[in-house]
């Protein structure tokens, strides 16, 4: 059945309407990075460039490293741009968009996320990277879609749950794992842990600028969460979505994210470009 015009939006070059890809321009490795600006870093790596485009925050660059063909995209910053870019990346990799209707193989996609983010733990200092192994999201935005079972973790939910006794009025929290395959391909000698997921970056991750948090000491009711052993070491805003969508549409999802803060510490890495680069060097070299 192909779907309506109004609900898988196009643009007028047949490409998806906002990442302005399509099954052709999308390689399987997608490395995915918050700023615009972030994705000029891959060209300095990438051996060569076959596709490149921009639309608002969303800059796309296609190309290869050693054969293996990547595609960088910018997603701006919250889960609910990642709504968007997670949807569309499915639909480029599995739908006929001519005809809006979805193909009878499924194609797998490797979403890399490489960020940046607050540590919560005073020993996992600026300019350490950190691989989510699990993702716990504070956004609600699963809530909004029928999924299955496959990598959410409904006993750590509950764990969660019982340990902060959040205000019924918030959203309910969600938990889901990462790839495995990924974790092991890729996040060899970085910190492994928890990654929480906020819906914004003052209140909801505990800062006190003019309004005060509704949550009171936030961060450290986050910091002494652990499940099976592996403790809750960062805080960020985009992860549990990709990990979400990549579980529930059959792909394989990995953050890696530069600690650029560290808040118990109050720490602030302001030029981390250098670091950035390094990591994405190493990313881009062992998933090659």
């Amino acid at each position: 059945m192909s779907i309506k015009a109004s609900e898988l939006v196009l643009a007028p070059n047949g490409s998806l309407y906002h990442i302005n890809l399509t099954g052709d321009t999308l390689a399987d490795n997608v490395l995915l990075v918050g700023d615009p600006d972030r994705v000029n870093m891959f060209k300095e790596v990438f051996d060569s460039v076959e596709h490149e485009s921009y639309n608002r925050e969303l800059h796309a660059l296609t190309g290869r490293y050693h054969g293996t063909r990547f595609t960088a995209l910018s997603t701006g910053m919250g889960c609910d741009n990642i709504d968007i870019v997670a949807t569309e990346l499915d639909a480029a990799a599995n739908f006929d968009l001519s005809t809006r209707t979805p193909l009878s193989t499924h194609r797998t996609l490797n979403l890399v996320r490489i960020g940046t983010c607050g540590s919560l733990q005073a020993s996992v200092d600026c300019g350490n990277l950190v691989a989510s192994q699990y993702a716990i999201g504070m956004d609600g935005l699963m809530n909004y879609y029928i999924h299955g079972d496959e990598g959410f973790m409904h006993d750590m939910e509950q764990a969660f749950a019982t340990h902060m006794q959040l205000d019924p009025r918030l959203a309910a929290p969600y938990c889901v794992k990462g790839s495995e395959h990924l974790l092991e391909q890729v996040a060899q000698g970085m910190h492994h842990g928890i990654t929480v997921t906020a819906p914004g970056f003052y209140g909801p991750q505990g800062r006190n600028i003019r309004l005060a948090p509704s949550i009171v000491d936030l961060n450290e009711h986050l910091a002494e969460f652990s499940w099976n052993g592996v403790a809750v070491t960062n805080l960020e805003m985009e992860t549990s979505a990709i990990y979400g969508f990549a579980n529930a549409l059959g792909h394989r999802a990995l953050t890696v994210c530069l600690i650029i803060a560290n808040r118990p510490l109050g720490t602030f890495l302001n030029d981390y470009h250098k670091p950035m680069r390094e990591a994405i060097g190493t990313i881009v070299e062992r998933l090659a």
